[in-house]
């Protein structure tokens, strides 16, 4: 009989020893992506407060993101993950601990959920740099997918068992359980073993300055052209395509659509499309994954037109679970390419930009959503929203490096991706 175990995870036990403690790690995000804002709801704070909890954990991200992919280019990047999962169940732990006690108050969310998004920028890059040396470089895309069928599942997931511990437990119950899900990620950290990076590729030269290390990781953006229009086609998505999903679709639900019911149904059936597109990206061989990536990427582009069609409420949920495939489908092969064609020693440095001009960026687009909508509607606006984000889309398919880039570099050393980077991919 065929293992359901798929085979990346028989043949990689160092991945499947960060598979597992991530796996748990995400569930435990979904579940505090929920509780956070009624522990502080919980705890007296209004509507602003709420407002303010989630900034004081997404701008400590923003700042250390590209200190974090310096830091990760530079030290153990296995280890970086430990001390910034052990920093972030202290977090949770002590926020759980304040709310079971009733000691809680908006100030204490507001400083610890900045200590929480201080360690969270360290994470990112050193967990897409930690790939390749823990995954052989025919199996990153397996690797990636599977991850991304992790996250895609606990948005599906994560809420739903939010909402039982937190009916149970409280919000205090409900962070004590993702403070245990990043202590078992710890744990599983604390037993991995990656392998060595490739030679020169393992620091930063010796007596680099933070800034030297950082404009080194800028200049591999800029000098390779796949990589720089890539990201700028992602900026792109999340300032003018997510305003569409996370603004102005909850407002045509409340409308037209039945409100939080109807909406729940969109982004239900986005979430099982961006699972089953997790499903594909696991099974694709392409030689030319850019290339595909970019085809994918202008059909996720098409939500914001979805969104304001004006079709029945089941034409636009089967169509955004089109789009979802589609985003599952960009992500994983973009992920890949990075970790296939970047080299080792600047990896995580490209990952922390590629982080910044994404999230970093998307604030932007969600508050302008609003008061364009204002002035010219809300339909014209996710009209608008898709002129510009298709054809930004169709730009990075006209990119050669994009469509010339290889599924793997002509010459790889044994063991790892490319130490330099693939002449046709510059």
């Amino acid at each position: 009989m065929k293992s359901l175990v798929p085979a990346v995870l028989r043949d990689e036990p160092q991945f499947a020893r960060l598979f597992a403690g991530q796996s748990l790690s995400v569930l435990g995000d979904r579940v505090s992506f929920v509780a956070v804002p009624f522990a502080v709801l919980s705890v007296g704070g209004s509507a602003s407060d709420v407002g303010l909890v989630a900034a004081a954990g997404l701008l400590p991200t923003l700042l250390f993101t590209l200190v974090g992919g310096v830091w990760a280019d530079r030290f153990r990047r296995h280890r970086i993950m430990l001390v910034s999962d052990a920093v972030r169940c202290a977090v949770q732990g002590a926020i759980a601990v304040l709310l079971l006690t009733g000691a809680a108050e908006v100030t204490h969310l507001v400083v610890l959920m900045a200590v929480f998004g201080t360690a969270d920028a360290f994470f990112m890059p050193a967990s897409t740099g930690l790939l390749p040396l823990v995954v052989g470089a025919g199996r990153l895309r397996e690797a990636n997918a599977l991850r991304g069928f992790v996250q895609s599942s606990g948005l599906v997931l994560g809420p739903a068992l939010a909402g039982g511990l937190i009916a149970l437990a409280g919000p205090g119950g409900a962070l004590a359980v993702d403070a245990l899900t990043f202590a078992l990620s710890a744990a599983f950290l604390a037993r991995l073993r990656p392998r060595e990076a490739a030679p020169g590729a393992a620091a930063a030269p010796a007596g680099g300055s933070f800034l030297a290390e950082l404009r080194a990781g800028w200049a591999h953006v800029r000098g390779t052209a796949w990589v720089w229009s890539g990201m700028a086609a992602i900026g792109v998505y999340h300032v003018v395509v997510l305003p569409s999903v996370f603004v102005l679709g909850p407002v045509l639900a409340a409308r037209e659509w039945g409100g939080v019911a109807g909406w729940s149904v969109v982004v239900a059936a986005f979430g099982a499309g961006a699972i089953a597109g997790d499903v594909c990206a696991y099974r694709l061989d392409v030689a030319r994954p850019m290339a595909l990536a970019a085809a994918a990427l202008a059909v996720a582009s098409c939500q914001a037109v979805i969104i304001g069609s004006g079709g029945s409420l089941a034409l636009i949920a089967v169509l955004e679970a089109v789009t979802g495939v589609a985003v599952s489908v960009f992500f994983t092969l973009w992920e890949t390419a990075l970790q296939t064609h970047v080299p080792e020693a600047v990896l995580s440095r490209v990952s922390s930009y590629d982080f910044l001009l994404s999230s970093g960026l998307m604030p932007l687009g969600l508050a302008l959503a609003g008061p364009v909508s204002a002035s010219l509607g809300v339909r014209p606006t996710l009209f608008a929203m898709t002129v510009i984000a298709v054809p930004a889309s169709l730009a990075l398919l006209c990119v050669p490096a994009v469509r010339r880039l290889p599924a793997r570099p002509a010459a790889a050393p044994a063991g790892g991706p490319a130490a330099v980077a693939d002449p046709a991919a510059a």
